[in-house]
């Protein structure tokens, strides 16, 4: 969703860019990343990375997954003027929604907890019944008008959860391969393009090692470095993805964290893979069926799942600083920036940072150097921006 935000807000809507010009950067980016896994670079990376830091990522992504959910749930939102986050309303789960959620979270922690094959599944089929039951007594309606105001706050979260009028709908194709390659050279010069093509790279390189890793982690597939098996063939078609992505006229695709409930009721092979993709692609026909799961009943899941995730903690040596501290701010920095990218920063930085100044510099490895240059590079980009004077 980083990525999303970025491509929506960060590029396309900078001056005389259109989205032509956005995709074609995507493209780009996509392409760029593909030639540095052919390349062997990207894998060399993965590998370079201590394995407690990469714990570290699960742990933090876990979280941030959580976050998420809860967020998205309505469960925590931002305070006008007030705190970071607040429970609810105005510090109280007001509304329905919001009890529907509540109710699915224990169902899934119930079925989790009694060792039922399919918790999460059948806890979404469930609260979504219950959802549509509540709006169909109560037709409490969206939190949004179309013009995505909030005018109800104790409204359903994304969907409402009723019975479509049909089910089925047809795709628009309209923008497929609608993409200027380097229309965006043209348009605001090339130090400030490569400056967003560098921006986009790091994120996804980084989000989607982030991802391998927990997920992963989380189906128990890594080996004694933290690596994940068959990682050249996942980086290759992630980087494909990316720019096909592009091409298709939508941000970056990328390796999505939410694997990891698949992966938490017993996804082990790439036919689980095969099995969303083919859902997927029914879901583009079937959108308005799709659309009565609301977020309350989605959510819950990506509770659960950050609950698991975190139970990798304890292989974490808290003992020792050069390690603890890079993995306490990877931890938390991802659920507190919204972003899995900044918390591997701040972690790989830390961590170059504290060997340094602890006379261990030798001991990095050199690919480590790199990246925690190329971190600092990504945090102080507006300020590099400022100083060569572009946009």
């Amino acid at each position: 969703m980083g990525l999303n935000a970025f491509v929506a807000f960060g590029i396309a809507k900078l001056p005389e860019m259109t989205w032509a010009d956005a995709m074609g950067l995507v493209v780009l980016e996509g392409l760029i990343i593909l030639l540095l896994v052919l390349t062997g670079f990207r894998k060399a990376v993965l590998h370079a990375v201590p394995a407690p830091l990469k714990t570290a990522i699960s742990v933090g992504i876990g979280l941030f997954i959580t976050v998420v959910g809860l967020v998205d749930a309505g469960f925590v939102r931002k305070a006008e003027g007030g705190p970071l986050g607040e429970l609810g309303v105005g510090g109280f789960l007001a509304g329905w929604p919001l009890l529907v959620f509540v109710i699915g979270l224990f169902i899934i922690i119930a079925l989790h907890v009694r060792g039922v094959k399919g918790a999460i599944l059948y806890g979404i089929l469930g609260t979504t019944i219950l959802a549509m039951v509540v709006e169909a007594v109560f037709s409490i309606g969206s939190q949004t008008n179309e013009a995505g105001e909030l005018v109800n706050p104790t409204g359903w979260g994304l969907n409402v959860p009723q019975v479509p009028d049909s089910i089925a709908a047809t795709p628009q194709f309209g923008l497929l391969g609608d993409f200027n390659l380097l229309g965006s050279f043209d348009k605001i010069g090339v130090v400030s393009a490569a400056l967003l093509v560098f921006t986009i790279l790091l994120a996804d390189f980084f989000d989607t090692m982030g991802t391998m890793v927990a997920v992963g982690a989380e189906g128990d597939l890594l080996d004694e470095e933290g690596n994940p098996p068959n990682s050249q063939r996942i980086l290759v078609v992630d980087s494909l993805a990316a720019a096909a992505g592009g091409a298709a006229a939508v941000s970056s695709n990328t390796s999505y964290i939410e694997s990891a409930s698949g992966v938490g009721e017993g996804a082990r092979t790439g036919l689980a893979s095969v099995v969303t993709g083919v859902l997927f692609l029914l879901a583009t026909f079937l959108s308005p069926l799709v659309a009565v799961v609301p977020y309350e009943a989605a959510t819950p899941a990506l509770v659960l799942v950050g609950f698991l995730m975190m139970q990798q903690v304890k292989e974490i040596d808290w003992e020792d600083l050069e390690i603890a501290i890079p993995a306490f701010l990877t931890i938390a920095l991802m659920p507190f920036t919204y972003s899995i990218t900044a918390g591997i920063g701040a972690g790989f930085v830390s961590y170059v940072f504290i060997k340094a100044v602890r006379g261990r510099a030798a001991t990095i490895h050199p690919l480590m150097w790199l990246v925690a240059g190329l971190f600092v590079l990504y945090f102080g980009i507006d300020p590099i921006k400022g100083v060569l004077g572009v946009g």
